[in-house]
């Protein structure tokens, strides 16, 4: 039976990514923080869906929590199939007013994680000629905004490489680049959202069928929504002069600068 394995699976995109699998019958293991949450998410999961669930609690900021997870991964009695490295945060405040113990959390969790549960995961995968790793990026990952925008421009590029390399194995990496989601983040962050128009809303459960259609069919990026898609194109596109100036004021940074 293939198993996944989820980050920051507790709410939001995590949460829904975990529904999603259950109802596929897939066993789980869940990570966060939060291990009350944790076992309360994986007892919904094995009653509404009969699948086995292992709680993982750890903070993937933590060299030696993260570690344990690690060690989950690369077990080759009990193999993942799935890796959703979906756990991240952002931070309200710019650069110059954070404090450097945030901001090298911020990268631990975002940049770190993501790349050592990889390269956990890849071994047994590529033994097994199958794989699935989803990396939750962002549309911010094209634009100029902070620390945020420059780890999730990290995932993006590091999942479009890691997919080229593993393809012919039999394993499938996809980065995927959501906009505003309606979840827990912003309020946790402390982020003022209220002025965002309902067109740019994303249902995280979208968010989630979209990036297993676009890994099956081989896609390295994966972006929910017409809306987003056109945004992503153009930011692509566009002379990267440009992007500095549209995204330079912090008006408007504080509008699309975290698109989770």
């Amino acid at each position: 039976m293939t198993t996944a394995l989820i980050t920051g699976a507790t709410a939001g995109i995590g949460a829904a990514y975990a529904e999603f699998l259950g109802a596929k019958g897939i066993d789980l293991v869940l990570v966060a923080r939060d291990a009350e949450r944790l076992h309360t998410r994986a007892l919904a999961l094995r009653t509404e869906h009969g699948v086995q669930v292992e709680c993982l609690p750890a903070d993937l900021s933590d060299p030696d929590q993260r570690a344990r997870v690690e060690q989950r991964l690369s077990d080759a009695q009990h193999p993942i199939g799935f890796l959703i490295n979906n756990a991240g945060f952002g931070l309200r405040d710019p650069f110059d007013r954070t404090s450097m113990a945030d901001e090298q959390r911020l990268l631990d969790v975002m940049v770190t994680a993501t790349m050592r549960l990889c390269h956990a995961a890849l071994p047994g995968m590529i033994d097994r000629r199958f794989g699935v790793i989803l990396n939750v990026s962002s549309v911010a990952s094209w634009i100029t905004s902070g620390t945020y925008s420059a780890a999730k421009a990290w995932v993006t590029v590091f999942s479009e490489g890691l997919a080229c390399q593993v393809a012919q194995h039999g394993v499938r990496v996809t980065a995927v680049c959501p906009g505003y989601v309606r979840t827990e983040f912003h309020e946790r962050a402390g982020m003022d959202v209220t002025g965002v128009p309902q067109w740019l809303w994303l249902d995280p459960r979208t968010v989630v069928a979209t990036s297993f259609r676009d890994a099956a069919a081989g896609r390295p990026i994966s972006v929910s929504g017409p809306q987003y898609r056109v945004m992503a194109a153009a930011l692509r596109l566009a002379p990267r002069w440009v992007i500095r100036r549209a995204t330079g004021s912090p008006e408007l940074i504080d509008r699309i600068r975290t698109g989770e």
